[in-house]
């Protein structure tokens, strides 16, 4: 995978295909696989850029002067210039969709289209940072994923009927519990830290272009649920759409729906 040094840390990212650039940004604990089939979809008629969260896949560690969603979007822009990318049609699930409305937001002459699924532009509902901050803290104890508690963070990412003896399922499981001391310590917990601290910016979505836009959620997503993208589709003013049999990672679970949708959104807007 190609690399870019951005604020000091190497940022990997894979780069296929050729036409008009589709970047997709991925969800937190997820590497590049997460978009497989999307980009073995997207990438017959678009250039598909996919960076890896700082600490996850093959990219550094999270660059010390990263403090908030902000960060995240500025860090992008840079990838972009660093590429000689002048406009995106961008594709954030999860935290790629929090960053990636706040790049739309900052610097709107270079999106072309935009994407959010399974995401949420408002702050983390209070209950449910403290329960996280929790499971950091016993992360950053143990040094580790402990095994009890692969078995509590691995189903947020799926509907709840998924057969967890599948392949899909069992790799995530697998791909958690293989993250090292030090990218756990100095990456994971601190971005998880701030992702789940983000700010609120709801009061800002009707600015986004509600021709460009597209609202997406898994109809079964736990953390994310399709509540939380009905309030943003009507403050953007764009249309929704629910993914069946799909839980918070919809890209996997339901990968033919979301490819149909976005190639027909993309060819309309990119």
């Amino acid at each position: 995978m190609p690399v870019a040094v951005i604020d000091g840390q190497p940022l990997h990212y894979l780069d296929q295909g050729c036409g008009p650039v589709v970047l997709l940004g991925q969800s937190y604990l997820w590497d590049r696989q997460m978009w497989a089939p999307q980009i073995e979809a997207l990438s017959q008629q678009y250039r598909v850029i996919v960076p890896e969260l700082w600490g996850h896949g093959e990219s550094g560690p999270l660059p010390q002067k990263t403090a908030s969603m902000d960060d995240l979007a500025r860090q992008t822009l840079a990838l972009m210039d660093h590429l000689d990318i002048a406009q995106i049609n961008l594709v954030g699930l999860s935290v790629g969709g929090m960053w990636g409305a706040r790049l739309a937001l900052q610097a709107p002459e270079r999106i072309n289209s935009l994407v959010l699924m399974d995401t949420y532009l408002g702050a983390e509902p209070e209950a449910t940072r403290q329960y996280y901050f929790s499971l950091f803290k016993m992360i950053e104890d143990v040094g580790a994923i402990p095994e009890p508690l692969l078995d509590v963070i691995a189903p947020i990412f799926f509907r709840p009927g998924i057969d967890r003896e599948s392949a899909l399922y069992q790799d995530f499981r697998n791909a958690l519990k293989a993250f090292p001391k030090e990218r756990l310590l100095h990456s994971i917990v601190p971005l998880g830290r701030l992702i789940f601290s983000r700010g609120d910016v709801l009061e800002h979505l009707p600015r986004l272009d509600a021709d460009t836009t597209l609202v997406m959620c898994g109809d079964q997503d736990k953390p994310r649920p399709p509540a939380e993208s009905k309030e943003m589709a009507d403050l953007i003013g764009c249309a929704l759409t629910l993914i069946p049999d799909a839980g918070h990672i919809s890209s996997r679970e339901n990968p033919d729906f979301v490819n149909e949708v976005l190639l027909t959104f993309l060819a309309n807007h990119a």
